[in-house]
């Protein structure tokens, strides 16, 4: 397939994922499973860490292109190829086994490699940081703080609702103690995000 055929494969797979086509998605997984399969193997890896770092990398791909904020200068298996070698990588060095560790495709693929895949892993490495970061912080909160929290910012409860809900004498009271909660879940996560 020349690189004109497979960037239109590219460009009409990537409108399918953004309508939501699941079989989409499947002929994504399939396509581009076998390359990144045999980097993690000869690699030091095994099969179910291929499984990991793929799933993670189809996901990393799959999210920027729901939110549509996928800016492909390559075709989509480069792209997933350069996110995929990120993530072994880290992997890798994290248990120590790089050392000694020659990347056998590091020849072949190094002119590819610069394709942008490495800011969206990092974007996406740093929104998982702040989403856990947040939960922290929202579980040493505390009552009625994250009830209220909770209420309002993530099931869309009125302040009516969540007046009666918590028994405040109106909706302004209810609105004060939000305020002052939401400060406090701030100071936390602020706190926790600078240390990690």
């Amino acid at each position: 397939m020349d690189s004109t055929t497979a960037l239109a494969a590219d460009a009409q797979l990537i409108r399918a994922i953004q309508g939501g086509d699941e079989r989409a998605l499947s002929q994504l997984y399939r396509l581009h499973w076998p390359m990144v399969s045999h980097f993690v193997l000869q690699n030091s890896g095994t099969e179910d860490d291929a499984r990991d770092v793929y799933q993670e990398g189809v996901m990393v791909f799959y999210e920027k292109v729901r939110e549509g904020s996928l800016e492909l200068s390559c075709q989509i298996k480069t792209y997933l190829y350069a996110v995929c070698r990120r993530l072994w990588l880290k992997r890798l060095t994290t248990k120590s086994r790089l050392h000694g560790v020659r990347l056998l495709d590091d020849d072949d693929y190094g002119p590819y490699l610069n394709t942008g895949a490495e800011d969206d892993l990092h974007e996406a490495e740093e929104r998982d940081r702040r989403f856990a970061t947040m939960s922290e912080a929202l579980t040493h909160l505390g009552e009625p703080c994250r009830s209220l929290l909770e209420g309002f910012y993530l099931l869309d409860k009125s302040m009516q609702d969540l007046t009666a809900e918590h028994g405040y004498t109106n909706a302004d009271t209810a609105k004060t103690q939000k305020y002052k909660c939401l400060t406090r879940l701030k100071k936390l996560f602020f706190a926790s995000y600078k240390e990690a």
